[in-house]
């Protein structure tokens, strides 16, 4: 009786031993449109953590805001056997053929902080961008007391997030009559760009009051030529990333619209998870925004 006991313990630990075996064994796959961002770095670290957490091997691969290296991250991805494809779209309307492969062979697509245009997805968590960029608006208009000269700096072009924050942005302005946008141009979510563009940006325009980059990269970008020129101006950027937290602090950035690109990560591992296991998919998972400004940091 002891001996068969002794069987049936062994036989359950090895069970257990198998079963976390196959677990640890389970895939995710995690291509993101670049880790040249601290928001995306940000990004992934989050899935990373999540994904150790559950038991998953997670491989994130590196698109380089390319989309034929995302189609051929993809198409690597798949190769690996991945039991879900988490996306950070480079470009949302090119998206549909990395989301085409996954469907072709039955791997369920969730998409992160960006969506995938024309095609469905499993799940898409984000934030909800048009709402981020009417508040960015509603500070300036706030700050400028409804007068003055804006300038826009909008995203990489092709991306919903880009579109998506200056819509909100120009919602709010459109309450502002006194309030003119003298210039709206991409850099391209890159703080080399930012800089660039807001340098020429001031050549033509020596007036401006206040700058919305649709990023924190670009914001800071911008913080530098503005420097250079001795002006004043209001600038409120989208992320809520450290160094623009930094910046509010020291005076530099007026405001920053806070993602929380960590738990948008972390929530695409959780929701990978439940569609693994015969789930139900929820699709479509929003993630709360807030401002970052001196008050809410405790500051003066």
């Amino acid at each position: 009786m002891i001996r068969n006991m002794f069987h049936v313990i062994v036989v359950a630990a090895l069970s257990c031993a198998a079963a976390g075996a196959a677990r640890a064994a389970d895939r995710i796959a995690l291509v993101v449109s670049t880790l040249n961002n601290p928001y995306f770095v940000s990004l992934a670290d989050g899935a990373k953590a999540k994904a150790k957490e559950l038991g998953y091997n997670l491989t994130v691969l590196d698109s380089q805001n390319d989309t034929a290296k995302e189609l051929s991250n993809v198409e690597d991805a798949l190769n690996q056997n991945v039991k879900a494809l988490l996306l950070n779209p480079v470009d949302s309307d090119a998206a549909k053929a990395a989301v085409r492969e996954a469907e072709a062979q039955k791997v369920p697509v969730l998409t992160l902080d960006r969506s995938a245009k024309g095609i469905a997805v499993t799940s898409h968590i984000a934030s909800d961008n048009v709402a981020g960029g009417k508040l960015a608006g509603e500070l300036i208009v706030k700050q400028l007391n409804g007068k003055g000269n804006v300038v826009e700096l909008q995203g990489q072009p092709g991306t919903d997030a880009a579109r998506d924050r200056s819509e909100g942005f120009r919602q709010a302005l459109a309450a502002a009559p006194g309030i003119k946008i003298v210039a709206s141009q991409p850099a391209n979510f890159d703080r080399t760009q930012g800089l660039n563009v807001m340098e020429n940006i001031l050549q033509a325009h020596p007036k401006v009051d206040a700058v919305f980059a649709a990023d924190d990269e670009m914001a800071l970008g911008a913080i530098k030529a503005i420097q250079a020129s001795g002006l004043k101006v209001v600038v409120v950027g989208f992320d809520g990333t450290p160094d623009a937290i930094a910046a509010v602090k020291n005076g530099t950035m007026y405001a920053t619209i806070a993602q929380q690109p960590s738990l948008i990560g972390s929530l695409g591992v959780e929701e990978a998870d439940k569609v693994i296991k015969g789930q139900p998919a929820t699709a479509s998972i929003p993630v709360a925004l807030k401002v970052i400004d001196k008050s809410s940091l405790g500051g003066p």
